[in-house]
């Protein structure tokens, strides 16, 4: 464990002269949210895993925050580190933050692996995001927390596992008040940033989410596939948002035999 120059929290783990693949977090979360697959991946490949700029360790924003300012946090940890070019894995957020650093740094990105994200809303769906992001500016993180797990896990797992809840409960209240909000707003609005791609990204591509993903469900997934050439499109039946933490089998098995393809 390590912060780079500019303040960025990380971690490296397994083989160091191995492909490397790099796992982005979602909004609210932390590089620990990778604990069920990182080992999957870490006998085959070189993981790092970080935090997002004003996420857990890692430093606050300077400014205001946006989509290219957290693209640009792995272009110069990559650099810190010495890392050319990296397999990009992103959830949710982190899919966003993905996408666009591999607009911006084609020639450094290897593969692409897309969890979770979302494609254009509905004007819907996007004034109910941003109604969320004010009740957090309002009221902090622990405004929103309980119907994010709702939204994140299915009923049954939700009842089933009160210690998962916790934890992943306690990854949101971490989170600073006076910060949040303002990354809250990049993953509600950055999203144009990053559909329809100009150019179209060239990477190999694999594009997951839950059928129960009810806010960034198969219909976004297939459209971000449309707008990637050769990218696949994986729909997970009865899964929700968190499926990497409550079915990990379901997310480790498709991202490792893609990245044995992609990485070979």
């Amino acid at each position: 464990m390590a912060h780079s120059p500019d303040g960025s929290f990380y971690t490296l783990s397994g083989p160091a002269d191995a492909p490397v693949v790099v796992l982005i977090h979602g909004l609210g979360l932390n590089h620990a949210c990778w604990q069920w697959l990182a080992p999957v991946l870490e006998p085959q490949f070189r993981v790092l895993r970080y935090d997002l700029i004003g996420h857990g360790h890692s430093a606050n924003p300077i400014g205001k925050a946006t989509l290219k300012m957290l693209a640009d946090q792995l272009a110069r940890l990559m650099d810190h580190i010495g890392v050319e070019r990296a397999a990009v894995i992103g959830f949710s957020l982190g899919g966003m933050i993905a996408r666009r650093f591999a607009q911006d740094y084609a020639t450094r990105t290897q593969a692409l692996v897309v969890l979770h994200s979302p494609h254009r809303r509905s004007e819907t769906a996007q004034a109910a995001i941003l109604a969320r992001v004010e009740q957090a500016r309002a009221e902090g993180p622990g405004a929103t927390v309980e119907a994010a797990l709702d939204r994140w896990f299915t009923p049954a797992f939700r009842t089933a596992n009160p210690d998962m809840m916790q934890l992943v409960r306690g990854w949101v209240l971490a989170n600073d008040p006076a910060i949040y909000p303002a990354l809250y707003l990049v993953f509600a609005e950055g999203i144009a940033d990053v559909v329809a791609p100009t150019p179209a990204l060239h990477c190999p591509t694999l594009v997951i989410t839950g059928d129960e993903d009810f806010g960034n469900g198969p219909e976004m997934a297939r459209a971000i596939t449309a707008e990637i050439p050769g990218a696949t499109a994986l729909i997970l039946p009865g899964l929700r948002h968190m499926a990497l933490a409550e079915d990990p089998a379901a997310i480790n098995t498709p991202v490792l035999s893609f990245l044995q393809g992609a990485l070979r």
